[in-house]
């Protein structure tokens, strides 16, 4: 289990000496998963993906980008501006237990960053954009990532500002390339998915909960150290179910009632699983919170996001 752990890079992770999964280890692969639904919820959301080779080519290659790549790249360049805080929080990580050179981790950061821009710009030329949207959504949100982690700016020292950049990173960017890739970004959509994100800061919070330790000592205004555990659980689980509520309300504007029905049924679960982990004790079972709680959440973007690619209210104007 401890070396499942370790490969997706979790916490409670083994150690080892394999290069190869001490590179797998800092890109956090168990991460990589809401940045991949979040491009097919942009796809979705398009309403002109095709179950045709190509379509199917081109949006595992967008998920390669997100995930792998950039996401990649946003865990790498975190754990290697982190390495002081994980000395206290995590010290068995590749960096601050000493089993990975920082000049290996400043190569990976370089190439996975590389890599990702690449094939975004790849992407825009299949699509014939005149416009690289795809890559300049890449470009922007691997600003973010870089400012959300390195100084001076480390968003992530502002609970409120830098888990809203991380949420945005892990539902809407994702959304955006998905959906410019196959049809064309509207700026309802944008700022519907922006909003959606506000659920996203609420995830992002449950992420807080184990370096609790590490960012008080360190300084680091993260939302449980500000507001303490107890309450920052209860903002978390606020958070992440008013604005999945408000997604109902968008549904019942556009006309979806149906989609805004199965939203509900799966907002329900995860109140529920709030109550039996979260709010109990979230430094405790966080991890297990998360796998119960998140698919859940993930199931209802996917219904968002094909009520908007099917509603008239919301096609390109």
């Amino acid at each position: 289990m401890s070396d499942a752990r370790q490969l997706l890079g979790m916490k409670g992770a083994s150690g080892t000496t394999n290069i190869w999964k001490l590179r797998l280890q800092l890109m956090k692969p168990v991460t990589w998963i809401p940045l991949i639904w979040g491009v097919i919820c942009g796809a979705a959301a398009s309403g002109n993906y095709q179950w045709r080779v190509d379509h199917v080519l081109a949006s595992i290659a967008c998920m390669l980008m997100s995930g792998p790549l950039l996401a990649g790249f946003t865990q790498t360049i975190n754990d290697y501006y982190d390495r002081e805080i994980d000395a206290i929080n995590e010290p068995y990580r590749p960096i601050p237990s000493g089993a990975i050179p920082l000049v290996q981790v400043k190569l990976q950061i370089w190439m996975l960053l590389l890599a990702g821009l690449g094939v975004s710009y790849g992407l825009d030329r299949w699509a014939g954009h005149n416009t690289p949207v795809v890559f300049l959504l890449a470009l922007g949100g691997s600003f973010v990532s870089y400012i959300y982690s390195a100084p001076p700016l480390k968003l992530k020292q502002n609970g409120w500002l830098g888990n809203y950049a991380l949420g945005a990173s892990y539902i809407a960017l994702p959304w955006w390339a998905g959906q410019a890739l196959f049809g064309q970004l509207t700026w309802d959509t944008a700022l519907l998915t922006l909003a959606y994100s506000l659920a996203g800061l609420g995830i992002a919070v449950v992420n807080d909960f184990k370096s609790v330790e590490g960012d008080r000592e360190l300084g680091l205004q993260s939302l449980p150290v500000v507001f303490g555990i107890e309450r920052a659980s209860w903002i978390s689980a606020g958070m992440i179910d008013v604005f999945q509520l408000a997604m109902v309300a968008v549904l019942i504007g556009i006309g979806q009632h149906f989609a805004a029905v199965l939203l509900v049924l799966l907002i329900v679960p995860q109140i529920t699983f709030q109550d039996i982990w979260l709010l109990r004790d979230p430094v405790a079972f966080d991890v297990k919170y998360q796998a119960s709680a998140q698919p859940f959440l993930v199931l209802g973007m996917l219904v968002t996001a094909l009520a908007v690619g099917h509603s008239p209210l919301t096609q390109v104007m």
